[in-house]
């Protein structure tokens, strides 16, 4: 007697594959995951951009104030006194204040034009001209290597050519509009502030770093640095922390 050999069972539809709705709620369900982390995906993007960018800026603070300090770069108020921040000399009845030296709309306002007397530009090259040379203008295809630097002197008024004094310094992205309100990331009464972190990509309108630095040479005493930040003179007048 022949024996039959059993037929294999075959799998139902049910079990062969996912069904059109199964897949259909796989792709809702991987969108909705997809939607919730985006926004945390752009803004890690968003901040990696400006931390590289102010990075950048700050670079180009420091080539700046290291091309005063040599100066292979003019200082700003040998183009104009309006550059010159001016404090008055600290006395026992008239102590500075902290704010004094510090960067302030009042006494540093914003620049109006790209054309400004305290405005430099750093090239994509490295090279830092003043807005006023003939060519020292921004490179159309390069405008996250190269910044705009604003400039002023602060020094206490009678202050000798020796003396020293304060540099102060905003660098701005070189794809900032003129045609628009420039702002500044320090606190005013005109409270025409901004931070540079903002949106996706920042607020290029705000400057990527503000900063001061002191700018001597060998003959700048320890004496004219307490004169100029104006720290507190003793009963008689006189600077004791100064000696």
């Amino acid at each position: 007697m022949i024996k039959r050999k059993p037929q294999q069972e075959t799998s139902s539809s049910s079990d062969s594959g996912f069904t059109i709705i199964e897949s259909l709620l796989a792709i809702i369900v991987v969108a909705i995951l997809l939607a919730a982390i985006s926004p945390v995906l752009v803004m890690s993007a968003s901040i990696r951009v400006q931390s590289r960018r102010i990075e950048k800026a700050n670079q180009a603070a420091t080539t700046f104030i290291d091309g005063v300090r040599t100066k292979s770069i003019k200082a700003p108020g040998e183009y104009s006194d309006d550059n010159k921040i001016k404090l008055d000399p600290a006395t026992k009845d008239a102590p500075r204040s902290l704010e004094d030296n510090l960067i302030s709309l009042t006494t540093m306002p914003v620049p109006d034009t790209k054309d400004d007397s305290d405005l430099y530009l750093l090239k994509k090259d490295g090279m830092i001209c003043h807005t006023s040379e003939t060519g020292c203008t921004k490179s159309p295809d390069s405008p996250s290597e190269e910044f705009y630097i604003q400039a002023r002197q602060i020094l206490v008024k009678g202050s000798g050519a020796d003396e020293g004094y304060r540099l102060a310094i905003r660098v701005y992205r070189s794809d900032v509009d003129f045609d628009k309100p420039l702002l500044t990331s320090t606190e005013s009464s005109t409270k025409k502030t901004a931070t540079t972190v903002t949106g996706s990509i920042g607020n290029k309108q705000a400057p990527a770093i503000e900063k001061t630095a002191d700018i001597g040479n060998i003959t700048t005493t320890f004496q004219a640095l307490c004169r100029r930040l104006g720290l507190a003179p003793d009963k008689d007048g006189n600077n004791q922390n100064c000696q």
